[in-house]
């Protein structure tokens, strides 16, 4: 356990403001997966992103100072608790940003309310950190289960994929999404003919897939992401699951997925993104500075790694208006009073209930012979406005949005 709780400190910025400018101190903490199925989603590229992040505000704001600190949780939730405990207890950090995986998450939103800490998370998906699970001290940033479920499951049952069999990851966040998007399946005229479970970090996905087939579904459902989506998708080309007439949906898909498959295999892949690279000049700008920072021109950032950065920005932001860190519940409450904007999400707001709103897009893989440079992997179906994207309040069964 000293191995993990080992991390290297990096002071990304000094004070140098003037004499009648008021130092700020600041501990942010990457929580994240660094060596597994989830390290390409997060990892080291949500470190890059929280790099940019803090470079950024020092120079418009010289009187902050940023350190920064990251870790990997290994996707155990007792291992994720330790170390975030450890950061706020003996680390003195003021913010955890990222966590991919649910059950970290969950974990981690609760202790980060106990001891009035920030936490942002970009990596994570399930919906309950915004309904019942929800609370003061967290801000969920990038997407969720229930806005994947409505943007991709909904877009599917519409154009004919009425009959469905799930592939879930069997933890928190593959739960959420199944239960989330069987909803909207159903919601819209659709039929769930029925689900298989796999454990986390799956090799082997053809028992799965042959019940799948079994089912004669129009649509499998991909409850999983990072590895097990890579390698759910891989297998069920082996097994000719698409040219048999089944077409698989990825409920949470990745640009590093897509890059990992290869258009051959991942193309007329539908899914929904909150942000993606290529969409305009400034995520292609911001993506070239990832790539030099992160080391690797040939990867390309996800949303998660984007909203490290927009995330991390904002609570900066705050963090400043209050000129203080020290309370959390307080730099939360300031997050949600100011509008949100920065160059990757653009103009968007938080909710009481931490859910922070911007749109969404639905997206489809090209196939080989559309794709015209690397990186370029979608083409755009939708685009789902804020205000539809995400869950709305009264649904959530959120404590804060009830009274």
């Amino acid at each position: 356990m000293r191995k993990i709780l080992g991390l290297a400190t990096l002071v990304v910025a000094s004070a140098c403001g003037g004499a009648n400018a008021q130092q700020v101190t600041v501990k942010v903490g990457v929580l994240s997966d660094m060596s597994s199925l989830y390290s390409d989603i997060g990892g080291a590229g949500s470190v890059a992103a929280a790099k940019l992040a803090i470079a950024d505000f020092t120079k418009a704001n010289p009187n902050v100072k940023v350190e920064l600190i990251s870790g990997d949780h290994q996707n155990k939730p007792d291992i994720g608790l330790q170390l975030a405990n450890q950061w706020y207890d003996v680390e003195k950090v003021d913010l955890i940003i990222d966590t991919p995986n649910s059950g970290v998450a969950l974990a981690v939103s609760q202790t980060s309310n106990a001891k009035n800490k920030v936490f942002v998370v970009s990596g994570a998906a399930a919906s309950d950190l915004t309904g019942p699970k929800c609370n003061a001290n967290t801000v969920h940033w990038t997407y969720d289960t229930w806005m994947l479920a409505n943007g991709t499951g909904k877009a599917l049952v519409k154009t004919g994929g009425d009959t469905w069999f799930f592939l879930t990851s069997d933890y928190a966040f593959g739960h959420a999404l199944e239960r989330d998007t069987m909803a909207a399946v159903e919601k819209n005229g659709g039929k769930v003919l029925g689900k298989v479970r796999h454990p986390l970090n799956t090799n082997d996905f053809s028992s799965f897939l042959l019940q799948a087939q079994a089912s004669k579904a129009k649509i499998i459902g991909l409850a999983n992401a990072g590895g097990d989506t890579i390698n759910a998708i891989k297998a069920g080309a082996e097994f000719g699951i698409v040219k048999g007439g089944q077409k698989f949906a990825g409920l949470l898909v990745f640009a590093s997925d897509v890059n990992a498959l290869g258009l051959q295999t991942a193309q007329g892949l539908t899914l929904t993104e909150t942000w993606y690279w290529d969409m305009n000049d400034a995520n292609r700008a911001w993506t070239k500075r990832w790539q030099a920072e992160r080391g690797a021109p040939g990867k390309f950032p996800t949303m998660v790694q984007a909203g490290v950065y927009s995330g991390l920005t904002h609570y900066l932001k705050s963090v400043v208006a209050l000129k203080s860190a020290t309370d959390g519940k307080a730099v939360v409450a300031q997050m949600k009073k100011t509008p949100t904007d920065d160059a990757l999400f653009g103009k968007g707001s938080i909710r009481v209930d931490g859910r922070k709103l911007h749109p969404a897009y639905l997206l489809e893989v090209k196939a080989p012979s559309e794709s015209k440079y690397p990186g370029d992997f979608y083409k755009l179906r939708a685009t789902i406005p804020a205000d539809e994207a995400f869950r709305p309040l009264k649904d959530g069964n959120c404590p804060m949005a009830t009274g």
